[in-house]
């Protein structure tokens, strides 16, 4: 049984969204969160989870789109169920769609909302982890991961020692970066989440596909070989992670 716990096929997606349902389940995978990038994206999140019972929903605002606005997630978080967190959130420094400026003041706006709504918070943080941290720290009681992880062992130690899960994908399995693979292999499996970021990052042995969420089952499978698990381990702890993080059991 898997949970994949980070994928964007709520939104304009290039595959029938009922086979790609069907693959999941035979692949084992009972349930998959949903996340917004956008306002927009954020409303289809929420639909997309209300008409899917395996469906959660995830609502904010991209760094990336933070420009465009993010006061509705605040009005949206209180309208289903179905949402189990705010994100992804975050600062992206790699890119500049939004100013450094506007990102931070968005990432503090979207934190007091996760934490109004007793939420917890999916971040998303590309070379910014110098100011992202101090951000972080201003805000007691914050809980979540930090998805999609591909940072330092400095990095995730410091994310660690602050209580959050840590999401890999793909890159995992198909990164040349000896030191990355090392620090994947580092994270604790009581803090281990698994997502595909469906339709991107599709993990080996299927580059170049179209990714979805029944291919979390090969990043699950790369992570058991690496640390010499069976892969039930690795299924029942990340599957364990993803429903105490969000909360998952309340709703199933």
């Amino acid at each position: 049984m898997l949970i994949d716990t980070h994928c964007h096929i709520h939104e304009p997606y290039e595959l029938p969204i009922d086979e790609v349902l069907q693959r999941a389940t035979e692949a084992g995978v009972v349930e998959y969160i949903c996340v917004g990038t956008s306002e927009t994206s954020s409303k289809l999140a929420i639909d997309f989870a209300e008409a899917h019972a395996g469906a959660y929903a995830v609502i904010g605002v991209h760094p990336h789109d933070t420009k465009d606005g993010y006061s509705a997630i605040d009005d949206l978080a209180g309208t289903s169920s179905k949402i189990v967190a705010i994100g992804e959130i975050g600062l992206d420094y790699f890119y500049t769609h939004s100013s450094r400026e506007v990102q931070m003041e968005a990432l503090e706006a979207q934190i007091q909302i996760a934490l109004k709504h007793d939420l917890p918070i999916i971040f998303h943080v590309r070379e910014a982890f110098d100011d992202f941290w101090p951000i972080f720290d201003k805000y007691p009681g914050i809980r979540g991961e930090l998805h999609s992880f591909t940072d330092s062992s400095a990095n995730l130690q410091m994310a660690l020692d602050r209580g959050l899960y840590i999401g890999v994908n793909g890159i995992s399995t198909f990164t040349k970066d000896e030191m990355q693979k090392n620090t994947f292999d580092s994270i604790p499996l009581n803090r281990l989440l698994l997502e595909t970021d469906a339709p991107f990052l599709t993990p080996a042995p299927l580059r170049g596909k179209v990714n979805e969420p029944a291919y979390v089952k090969l990043v699950a499978e790369y992570h058991a070989n690496r640390r010499g698990l069976p892969l039930k381990s690795i299924a029942d702890a990340t599957t364990t992670n993803a429903r105490t993080v969000f909360k998952l059991t309340t709703l199933s």
